[in-house]
């Protein structure tokens, strides 16, 4: 089931955007995102966010953003 294979890699992404993931990591990474769209919008998401804090800085995210992006992702509530 291809749920299961995307929810596989969920765990590595971070690593994966940072650049610090091994080389095999993410060849695999790289061959599910040629094949899944889910997940290279999640990636595109995850760059775009690092990229958001890297230049606006760690201003607190509003409650009901953090909701809402919790409920999108299908997240537990972590606050």
């Amino acid at each position: 089931m291809k749920s299961e294979e995307c929810r596989h890699f969920l765990g590595q992404l971070g690593d994966y955007v940072d650049g610090e993931a091994s080389q095999a990591i993410c060849k695999e990474i790289e061959q599910h995102l040629a094949g899944c769209d889910n997940c290279r919008v999640v990636v595109d998401t995850l760059r775009k966010t690092v990229t958001l804090y890297q230049t606006r800085g760690p201003d607190p995210v509003p409650d009901d953003v953090q909701e809402r992006l919790y409920r999108v992702l299908d997240l537990p509530d972590w606050g």
